[in-house]
This record gives C-alpha cells, sequence and structure tokens, in this order.
C-alpha cells in the first residue's frame, strides 16, 4: 500500500513576513503617499507619509501622531460631499445621518485606483479648528525591507493642544519671539517650552507605529 503523504502547511502567496505569534501578513506591493499640511499655518506646518492600506479611521491614528496631537478633541473627514468620522446617535452628537464611519471603510475604497492625485480634508478640535490639507500624492511600490507606516519628512512642530487655533497660536509666536512684548512672561509660562523647529521624522514614525499597537 502506498504511504499517505503528510500534508504540508502552505504558505500564503506573494511576499510575505511573520507577525508576533507565528501568523503571517502579506508585505504591500504599494503604498499610499500623503503631504499633509496644517492650513493657515506661517511658516507652513507639514508632513509627508506613507501607509499600506488601512481604513480611514487609521490614517487619523497616523495625523494624530506625525502632527503631535493627542487624539483628545473630535475630528472629520471631508471628502467629496461626504463627512466621515466618528457616529454618535446619543444626545445629539454627530449622528449617523449624515457622518459616515470612517471605521467602516478603506483607503482603497476612497481613492482612485489609478493612484491620481487628489486632495482632501481632515478636521481636528472643532473649537480649534485645526484644519489638514491631505494631497494623496499616488501609490508608489513598497520598498523591500521598509517598514510601514513610515513618516518621509516633514517641516516643524506642531502647535500646542488647546492653544486657541491658527490665529491664536501665530499670536503665541510672535510673544515668544519678543522678549519685550507686554504679554510675553505670561506666554513664557504656558508655551516657553514650545520650539517650532523641533521635528524628527524617525520619531514622527514610531509614533505611528506605536499608534497601531495602542
Amino acid at each position: 500500500m502506498a504511504k499517505k503523504k503528510s500534508a504540508t502547511k502552505k504558505q500564503p502567496s506573494g511576499s510575505v513576513r511573520p507577525r508576533a505569534g507565528g501568523t503571517w501578513a502579506p508585505t504591500p506591493s504599494f503604498v499610499y503617499q500623503f503631504r499633509i499640511t496644517l492650513v493657515d499655518t506661517n511658516p507652513v506646518i507639514w508632513r509627508r507619509i506613507q501607509t499600506a492600506d488601512c481604513k480611514l479611521d487609521t490614517l487619523h491614528h497616523h495625523i494624530q501622531a506625525v502632527m503631535g496631537w493627542s487624539n483628545s478633541h473630535m475630528h472629520h473627514f471631508l471628502i467629496g460631499k461626504r463627512i466621515y468620522g466618528v457616529q454618535d446617535f446619543e444626545n445629539g452628537g454627530m449622528s449617523g445621518g449624515y457622518v459616515f464611519d470612517s471605521s467602516a471603510v478603506m483607503l482603497s475604497g476612497l481613492l482612485p485606483a489609478s493612484g491620481t492625485r487628489a486632495k482632501f480634508s481632515y478636521t481636528y478640535d472643532f473649537g480649534d479648528n485645526w484644519e489638514h490639507e491631505l494631497l494623496f500624492e499616488g501609490c508608489p511600490r513598497a520598498e523591500a525591507g521598509v517598514k510601514y507606516p513610515l513618516c518621509l519628512e516633514g517641516e516643524r512642530a506642531g502647535p500646542p493642544e488647546d492653544c486657541g487655533g491658527p490665529h491664536i497660536f501665530e499670536h503665541i509666536l510672535e510673544v515668544l519671539a519678543n522678549p519685550r512684548h507686554k504679554e510675553h512672561a505670561e506666554v513664557a509660562e504656558a508655551y516657553g517650552g514650545f520650539d517650532l523647529e523641533n521635528f524628527d521624522a524617525k520619531r514622527a514614525t514610531l509614533r505611528m507605529v506605536k499608534g497601531l499597537r495602542a
């Protein structure tokens, strides 16, 4: 009688990498690239990131990470004529009647399959109203050995939380730069540790990765 061949475990086709726990995850063949610009800031605060296909809600966490925000306020995306964010059906909050669930849609379901450039917006903290312009720059090929998400580059630190919005932030910077300003002592006490030029792309990448694991 012929011996029965032992079953062998077939790995997924394509390039794969091990995950913690011994399971396998495909390495993306391409990534989504975005330039994120904080609107109404002078000098301009911006980032360029790459990420594998993910939920729009995950992109929200990536933006929080690279801009230095703490995710302590509401947010939404405006893509075309649709608003995407966190649905809240209670207490008159952001209802599902006009807010689409950002945790239920993937980037691949929203962005042009051709990789054609497209713009949309992301607003964080409806009191301070931090509006970000997101420019989808296309889908470059993923590089072998590179882990994603990745912050490629950027300039300047994101504003402190709850500082009042773009115009007040600009005023804060002017006061900090002028020791003779009548408000300098008060503003320096609150924001003296803020360094506008303090931005590091590697640290921003680590914050994105940590956000995925949180």
